[in-house]
């Protein structure tokens, strides 16, 4: 397969060391770049040709690692352009890259990253009918949230960023919170077609902490002590400032403690972009303010090797990593501070949840709480066994965030583009499926599912899963499972199709059925003081589905306080701890009978599969269901029942047998039951990531 990579226009893609504004995101496109081509992907990094700043990237085809190379586009202007002067530049690196096209061939894929690059794709894709994929890294909208600001250069970006969304086949983010949260504020996007692809943790190579230490020494009375450190851009979003006021009103941080905070590249406070000055001037200002001369490091310039050299000695000194940003959509710097075994306190405010809750090697915290931020920053400086728990927890489970996983992730997305879901024809059976623990938790049973998927036109093939449309994917793609042809997803509150032309489109018809008698606001009241209720994560919450951590005894309570208010809605709990609350004509056994009519698929055609307490209903309803061999307990309640298979074997397999069971004749591979690989009975679900989960 052939891909051409948009990279980062702005930026030169192998030496990025030259601006405030380079860095963290050039590293990513090009490890992209490399593991893709590790996997024999043909790979070109397109980015611009200059000749400034005391280098030379002149080359217009430069190989940099074999099957993958840097082509570069001449715009007749031979200067290093930071972001805001390349805007002028787009119309000419456009025809540049038609030229380019030309002059290579079209690749099966673009994958334009940043806006800007979108820009100049668009109109030569277009034309030759190449799907683009668009990773945003950044996203205006949640930065004039984030910090309130406003203007025709922001509101210029914003348009742009719409504009890439609307001409792409597929978004491409690293986070839930940017792909549900983030992305879905812009009017061009559509849920179909985003896709969260996790980048990897780059293994740390002869990392020297003693470049780190001469690095910083200079500005520090006490090397010694263990550092909080910060690596960021010098922009608003980043909060650094308040980092250090974070640093100097805590005693324990002041009086025991370092700060370094490594903030892009300056040649002096007034030089480069207005944002960047007057970032520089609040940091500069907030030292001298507390009298911070001596515990506090902000070197001016640094080398790309002093990055992993900082994370490094960092953990040898006991330190801790910080990211108190407003918002931050992702966070490759927890994932580069957990290649060398450093604890962190981040923002929780977007990706960092993702990451942190997969690899367990910090606390997120809310960034404008100073005090509290602080103090979960100094709780791991004074605690050695929490310290030694976050550092071990990151060693431990860094090997499971590899760009490995990300180019193959990346390959079946593209894979996906070039040879789309075709539209099923009316099947005459229907299989919906829960996915986590039903579909996945076996790799062998999980190929064997795909390998019978594969040889059974007749049959549709649906999801119903309490996971978002994008985790789904996820997940899916992670286990080499199947995609199916309709999702029905969050706890059966939401349904999505398949167009004319393969990709997936929301059910707007059954969203209208669902807001009968829905009142999320009168139900957000009602439940507030219910005790027993802790609310999930915002990205939990959606349009017609809001989530709690809860017992059954809170779930009961739940329960009551509705009825005493006169609210109708659907409570579900599951697994224990997680309690949903849905609209009256909500669920997944709803949601199934709608979709079997929405395929015209008899009832008595589907069949249903799950392993927990949120399948109970579909698998009630179902005219043939199949519990899963590895189910827990709260599908213990269902009667026997004709229709109704227990099955021995677990997880895929399972559902293989129950298939086989329920419908006598069709073909089926051979199966298994209670391998020692099985999870038993009510066991935590351990996702492929490393995260251990309450299945959904």
């Amino acid at each position: 397969m052939h891909v051409a990579l948009g990279g980062c226009l702005k930026a030169p893609p192998v030496s990025y060391g030259l601006t405030e504004d380079t860095g963290g995101h050039i590293a990513y496109v090009l490890a992209a770049a490399r593991a893709q081509a590790a996997r024999g992907a043909e790979v070109a990094v397109v980015t611009r040709r200059f000749a400034d700043h005391g280098h030379a990237y002149t080359a217009q085809d430069e190989p940099f690692v074999p099957g993958a190379r840097i082509l570069r586009l001449d715009d007749g202007d031979p200067r290093y352009l930071a972001k805001e002067a390349l805007e002028q530049r787009l119309p000419m690196l456009a025809g540049a890259f038609e030229a380019m096209l030309d002059r290579e061939g079209a690749p099966d894929v673009i994958h334009a990253h940043f806006a800007d690059a979108a820009a100049v794709v668009r109109k030569a894709a277009a034309a030759r009918g190449i799907p683009v994929i668009y990773t945003a890294h950044s996203l205006g909208i949640d930065k004039r949230e984030a910090i309130g600001e406003a203007g025709p250069v922001l509101e210029r970006r914003i348009a742009q960023e719409d504009a890439a969304m609307a001409s792409a086949a597929a978004i491409v983010a690293s986070s839930r919170d940017e792909c549900e949260r983030q992305l879905m504020l812009y009017p061009s996007a559509r849920e179909g077609i985003i896709h969260r692809v996790v980048p990897g943790i780059a293994p740390v190579a002869d990392a020297d902490p003693g470049r780190a230490a001469a690095l910083v020494a200079p500005f520090l009375r006490d090397p010694s002590r263990p550092p909080v450190l910060a690596i960021a851009r010098p922009v608003a979003k980043k909060n650094l400032p308040a980092l250090v006021e974070m640093f100097a009103t805590d005693e324990r941080l002041r009086k025991g403690a370092n700060l370094v905070i490594v903030a892009g590249l300056r040649d002096g406070l007034d030089t480069g972009p207005e944002e960047q000055v007057d970032v520089y001037r609040a940091l500069l200002a907030a030292v001298d303010r507390h009298d911070l001369w001596g515990r506090v490091a902000l070197p001016k310039r640094h080398e790309p090797a002093d990055v992993p050299a900082l994370y490094a000695w960092a953990a040898e000194r006991r330190g801790v990593f910080a990211n108190p940003a407003l918002t931050e959509p992702f966070g490759l710097t927890l994932l580069e501070a957990a290649a060398a075994g450093l604890p962190v306190v981040a923002t929780d405010r977007g990706g960092p949840r993702d990451i942190i809750g997969a690899l367990g090697h910090g606390t997120c915290h809310d960034p404008e709480d100073v005090a509290g931020f602080a103090a979960r920053i100094a709780g791991l400086l004074d605690d050695p066994a929490s310290w030694d728990a976050a550092a071990a927890a990151a060693r431990h489970n860094r090997i499971r965030w590899s760009w490995d996983r990300y180019a193959a992730d990346h390959a079946a997305l593209c894979e996906g583009l070039l040879t789309p879901h075709a539209v099923p024809a009316r099947p005459r059976h229907l299989l919906v499926s829960d996915v986590d623990g039903t579909l996945t938790g076996d790799r062998a049973a999980a190929a064997r599912f795909a390998g019978w998927r594969a040889g059974n036109g007749d049959w549709g093939f649906a999801v119903a899963t309490g996971r978002s449309l994008t985790e789904s994917r996820a997940v899916l793609r992670r286990w080499a499972l199947p995609e199916p042809d309709a999702f029905i997803t969050a706890v059966g509150s939401e349904i999505h199709l398949r167009a004319e032309d393969g990709r997936l489109i929301p059910d707007e018809a059954f969203a209208r059925h669902l807001d009968d008698g829905w009142d999320r606001s009168s139900l957000l009241a009602a439940l507030g003081g219910v005790p027993g209720l802790t609310p999930q994560d915002p990205v939990e919450q959606r349009a017609r589905k809001l989530s709690w951590f809860g017992d059954a005894a809170a779930a009961r309570a739940a329960r009551t306080a509705l009825d005493d208010a006169g609210l109708r809605a659907r409570i579900v709990h599951s697994h224990g701890n997680l309690i949903d609350v849905l609209p009256p004509n909500g669920g997944k056994a709803r949601a199934m009978r709608w979709l079997g009519r929405r395929l015209g698929v008899p009832q008595r055609a589907i069949l249903a599969a799950g392993d927990s307490g949120n399948d109970a209903d579909m698998l009630s309803a179902a005219h043939r269901a199949v519990i899963v061999g590895n189910a827990s307990e709260e599908l213990a309640h269902l009667a026997p029942r004709r229709g109704l298979h227990r099955a021995q074997a677990y997880h895929a397999d399972g559902v293989l047998e129950g298939i086989d069971a329920l419908s006598r004749g069709l073909p089926v591979p051979s199966i298994r039951a209670g391998t020692a690989a099985n999870t038993p009975s009510g066991a935590t679900v351990v996702r492929d990531d490393g995260a251990r989960i309450a299945a959904r």
